[in-house]
């Protein structure tokens, strides 16, 4: 698919359809201190707006709302600072929001007066991982090691999210150094943003990295976020979230300004509560025109006909190392699928041990190699021994696990001019793009499908994440596309189903990823229990 057709996504894609929860403020305080009266007379914390539930509301539907009056991006973006407020002490998935957040608000919606509108993100408040460079806010990457001055401009995807018009509302927890530093993990923790929970049981574990940014879309504390991923940690913090999340294809999306892992593998995405806004956030971040929002609904409700899945051919990964009770939800999927048109086959993608192996030595290489170039532009550290070193003198930095023992591999791992790494890494493209394409061709496949993870752990500092999910990896190494959509629930718990597809292969994906999530309609509204009972833990 040729990088043009990108401009098309919206059209190509689109589901009206629903997911997730929603919360208001933090640094914004001194702006937002009459918030709630402007936009609703609902108690903080509730998730509506004027009519307007924001768990189910899309992008075009809010701005249809916008054209004719009925709503202010100031309104939209008070709502979800005071569900901030009300909702993220118990989630601790949004490190601060922007003090600006008001001041952006009521400029689109001058522009709005004006009939100057800058697309269908002008307005629509949304949430950055805290590993992507804002010049007026810190990014930490979730390390104290980066807490100090802001870096002195916007990565490349801020710069297009804000000539499009979008509320930067504020930054999301994240795993910190996205899940590189320590051998045993815990997804969701940095020493600057504390545990991020899983909104549908708190002592629950997100998933990683982009842990902050699914857990505050799952609460409908923006209307989208943004995410990044080297291997899994878009989806499967969407998976584990009951959110959808999109990985595009490795370098639609610019990386400068990005805290890095992988060069090879590393890329931006969106995430929100449907598909919908998904495609319409990626048109933007990818550089490409949208169409319009009134053209993006009309193909919402093409996508929702009942024969919107008839013909296409999904090739059904089962995984069943993720448990009886996830492969018994992948048959009910398959069978749902089925039932509305899809010829759906049983494969297993093959070179998968071989990936596993070589992965993880490949990207110590890189990590060293990007990193030391990504510090090299802030204040602090200035390479990976730096980063070691601060470590060790920071207590902070230990008090949920005191690994780092991936830093220190790094640091001794072989140059990136060693020809032993350059052949790996040549193996690692060559076999995870033949997983995927000799997979479809054989079966004649529009998409791969897979769960996404596995019912969210329990979260535990000592022992670290259960996180051995290897649906991601073919298309993450490979740089190909792929798609978190909610398939359904084990228990309280939210299980995406994963879809993946050829290179630049984006808009089809989500085109198909629509009709998907329109047929399973497997979202529901999070409880925040504190905990399940024993028998269901």
């Amino acid at each position: 698919m040729k990088r043009r057709s990108i401009a098309a996504l919206t059209a190509a894609v689109i589901v009206p359809t629903l997911l997730a929860n929603a919360p208001g403020p933090r640094a914004a305080a001194s702006e937002a201190s009459g918030a709630g009266a402007a936009g609703s007379s609902a108690p903080a914390g509730t998730s509506l707006l004027r009519g307007v539930d924001l768990d189910t509301v899309t992008i075009p539907e809010l701005q249809a709302r916008m054209k004719r009056g009925a709503l202010t991006s100031t309104a939209l973006t008070r709502a979800y600072l005071r569900r901030i407020d009300a909702v993220d002490p118990r989630l601790d998935a949004v490190l601060r929001t922007s003090p600006t957040a008001l001041r952006q608000a009521a400029a689109s919606d001058a522009r709005h007066r004006g009939g100057r509108v800058l697309g269908p993100l002008d307005g629509i408040p949304v949430l950055l991982k805290d590993n992507i460079d804002t010049r007026d806010m810190p990014t930490t990457a979730g390390s104290l090691a980066l807490a100090g001055s802001p870096p002195h401009e916007d990565a490349e995807l801020v710069r297009r999210l804000r000539a499009a018009g979008a509320v930067i509302l504020g930054k999301a927890n994240m795993s910190e150094w996205a899940n590189f530093r320590a051998a045993k993990p815990t997804s969701g923790w940095s020493a600057v943003g504390g545990q991020t929970n899983n909104p549908y049981v708190l002592d629950r574990n997100p998933c990683g990295s982009s842990s902050g940014s699914a857990a505050a879309l799952a609460a409908s504390l923006a209307q989208v976020a943004i995410g990044t991923e080297t291997d899994g940690s878009i989806v499967c913090p969407a998976g584990m979230t009951g959110v959808v999340g999109h990985k595009p294809s490795l370098g639609l999306v610019g990386r400068s300004g990005v805290v890095p892992i992988s060069a090879e593998q590393d890329t931006a995405g969106p995430m929100a509560r449907n598909v919908v806004d998904t495609a319409i956030t990626l048109a933007v971040l990818s550089g490409h025109e949208s169409v319009g929002t009134g053209t993006a609904l009309g193909l919402a409700e093409a996508a929702a006909r009942p024969g919107a899945l008839r013909g296409k051919r999904i090739g059904l990964w089962r995984l069943p190392s993720l448990g009886a009770e996830v492969d018994a939800l992948m048959t009910r999927t398959a069978a749902r699928l089925r039932a509305a048109g899809a010829q759906v086959v049983e494969v297993t993608p093959p070179y998968q041990d071989r990936l596993a192996e070589l992965e993880f030595p490949a990207l110590l290489t890189e990590f060293h190699r990007d990193i030391d170039a990504y510090l090299a532009t802030r204040e602090g550290p200035r390479d990976l021994a730096g980063l070691i070193d601060f470590n060790r003198t920071h207590p902070a930095e230990r008090t949920c696990f005191a690994g780092q023992e991936l830093f220190e591999q790094a640091l001794a791992a072989p140059p990136p001019t060693d020809p032993g790494y350059l052949a790996m890494r040549a193996e690692l493209k060559d076999l995870s793009r033949r997983s995927i394409d000799e997979t479809m061709a054989a079966h004649g496949l529009d998409a791969i499908a897979s769960p996404a993870n596995p019912p969210a752990w329990t979260t535990d500092c000592a022992r670290g994440d259960n996180d051995v999910i290897p649906s991601s990896t073919p298309a993450a190494v490979a740089g190909y596309p792929s798609l978190s959509v909610p398939a359904g629930f084990v228990g309280e718990l939210p299980v995406g189903l994963l879809l993946m597809a050829g290179d630049r292969e984006d808009a089809a994906l989500l085109s198909l990823g629509a009709a998907v999530e329109h047929r399973l309609d497997a979202w529901r509204a999070p409880r925040y229990l504190p905990t399940l009972p024993a028998a269901g833990r």
